[in-house]
Formats: C-alpha cells, sequence, structure tokens
C-alpha cells in the first residue's frame, strides 16, 4: 500500500470516527416521535354510553413528561388556522406506562353520552397530540389519529 493511500485510508477513518461521535452526540437531541397511534369511537347506544379511546406509543431521548391530546372536527376552525402547541396546552393529559427504554404507552378514554352524541358534529374528526418531553422538545402532531362520529 503506498504511503498518500495509507494517509488517505487513515483520514477516512478519522473522519467517519468523528462523524460517528458526532451522530452519536447529537441523536440524543431527537425530538419526542410517536408510534401505534389509533383513535376508536363508539357512538353511544339506547341506554349505553359511548365512548373515545385513543392509544399511542411515545418515545423521546430524554423521556417523555407527558402527552397532551384533543379531538377535533374537521369541519372546526382548526382546520383553517391550525392547531398550535399554545391551544394544545389546557388540552387533556393521556395516561402513560413505561413501554421500555425511553418509550411510554399511552392511552386516553372518555365516555360519550346521547347527549354528547347529539350536540357534537358529526362526520371526520381528528385527534390531535403534544409530547413533551423531559427536556422540553415538543412535536405536535395535529392528524394523530382519525375517527368518525355518526
Amino acid at each position: 500500500m503506498s504511503r498518500r493511500t495509507a494517509v488517505a485510508l487513515a483520514a477516512g477513518v478519522v473522519a467517519l470516527g468523528g462523524a460517528s461521535a458526532f451522530a452519536f452526540a447529537h441523536g440524543g437531541d431527537q425530538s419526542p416521535a410517536l408510534a401505534h397511534t389509533t383513535a376508536r369511537y363508539t357512538a353511544p347506544d339506547g341506554d349505553r354510553a359511548g365512548s373515545l379511546t385513543f392509544a399511542t406509543d411515545a418515545t423521546a431521548s430524554s423521556g417523555v413528561k407527558k402527552v397532551n391530546v384533543l379531538p377535533w372536527p374537521k369541519s372546526s376552525s382548526f382546520a383553517k388556522m391550525g392547531l398550535t402547541a399554545k391551544d394544545m396546552a389546557d388540552a387533556d393529559q393521556a395516561v402513560c406506562k413505561p413501554a421500555g427504554g425511553h418509550t411510554v404507552h399511552c392511552t386516553f378514554s372518555v365516555k360519550v353520552t346521547a347527549a354528547d352524541a347529539a350536540s357534537s358534529p358529526h362526520g371526520a374528526w381528528h385527534m390531535a397530540v403534544l409530547v413533551t418531553a423531559k427536556d422540553g422538545t415538543t412535536t405536535l402532531d395535529t392528524k394523530a389519529a382519525d375517527f368518525s362520529v355518526r
């Protein structure tokens, strides 16, 4: 192997090592993420209440501090204006339990009465989710899951 090839190879190893160290150091700075997100609406039937059930897995490298959820109808003003993290500040919090590593499994469930169903807009709805990590980083998914109210 020529000296120039050896120097180039050594420089490449140093560069790759530096890139790997950079990626490792900054890998922990990633925004929180959602996975396996579902929402299910069951309409009330006679004397039986209905329900809205939501579930998701949230992951953050520093750990998940809280997960706020907000169901909203597609026909609402949020569709035009867009939801913000500020809008989500007072939204309901999901109940989260450790699911391994930096991941938590979060659920939210609410009963839906016949009166609730009658006064709610029918049609397509979205579930907005704001994940706040322990280091303060956030991720907002305004359409994390969809469901229909009939």
